[in-house]
């Protein structure tokens, strides 16, 4: 039977992914792409009055605010979005029998030791971003028993200038130097691939908490050489500490996730960092080139 989709935050870079391997995969679905502009997630009545009119088997919540400066300074939005944002979507899931989809944070652990967190190790955010995700995901468990919490690294792909390797390929058209964090260590992790994995999982029942990062392990300044080389620029990657770097806001230095439990159930499938930074140069490569 025909699936009815609800992407809630569809111009960002998943919300635009999403769409994207819908379509690729052949997936029988009728796909509904709201932003703020069409209903705002922050307003219970916008989002249930949606919800009750359009019936969705699911929900996607793909709105958040991510950018970790302006959660520092802006706490209130940063809770109005990703917290009671994820609530109302939920309490929206749960009256229409809906599944819920939340893309989270590896900013949910506070990068303390220097090992890969997996899904049943003890969270405990130090950054707005990471609480209020947090706080998302707990309302996600208490209004929404069919849900899937995807907590992911480093997402790049279209719909955002912000993420890490857009805003390397805008920079060296101009620059012959950057300097980049060397102790900020992650998973780069493609958004057409998370989508991917998320449209399978939504055709199961197997709810919970799952972590879903591309294979591989790299700190910014690697990810970046990455990103020069495969541009095929001539520019110097100087490494630098965090509070010299560009790009990088202050954030735990080491939150690598462990795909743990996908491991676990034969379902980690997901491509290297480096194979799935590869195709999305090349998908892109008219754009900057």
């Amino acid at each position: 039977m025909r699936m009815k989709i609800w992407i809630a935050g569809a111009k960002g870079q998943l919300g635009c992914a999403l769409n994207d391997m819908a379509e690729k995969s052949g997936l029988d679905a009728e796909i509904l792409n709201t932003d703020r502009e069409e209903v705002d997630v922050t307003d219970i009545a916008a989002v249930l009055a949606f919800a009750r009119e359009e019936k969705p088997d699911v929900i996607f919540d793909c709105a958040a605010v991510t950018d970790v400066g302006v959660c520092e300074a802006q706490a209130e939005l940063a809770y109005k979005v990703n917290a009671v944002g994820a609530r109302n979507l939920a309490i929206a899931a749960h009256e229409t029998n809906a599944k819920i989809v939340l893309l989270s944070t590896d900013d949910v652990f506070n990068g303390i030791r220097q090992v890969p967190y997996h899904e049943f190790d003890e969270t405990d955010p130090m950054t707005i971003y990471g609480r209020s995700k947090l706080a998302g995901e707990n309302y996600v468990k208490e209004f929404a028993y069919r849900h899937f919490i995807i907590r992911s690294n480093w997402v790049f792909g279209r719909g955002s200038d912000r993420n890490f390797v857009n805003q390397i390929l805008k920079a060296i058209e101009t620059k012959k130097e950057l300097y980049i964090a060397v102790d900020q260590y992650g998973s780069p992790t493609s958004a057409n691939a998370l989508a991917s994995f998320m449209l399978r999982m939504i055709q199961t029942e197997g709810y919970g908490t799952y972590h879903v990062t591309c294979d591989g392990v790299c700190n910014r300044c690697e990810f970046a050489k990455e990103i020069v080389e495969l541009a095929g620029k001539d520019v110097k990657i100087i490494p630098v500490p965090t509070m010299k770097a560009e790009f990088s806001s202050a954030r735990p230095t080491y939150t690598v996730l462990d795909n743990f439990l996908t491991r676990a159930l034969g379902q980690d499938d997901m491509p290297t960092w480096i194979d799935a930074l590869e195709e999305y140069i090349e998908e892109i490569r008219p754009i900057f080139s």
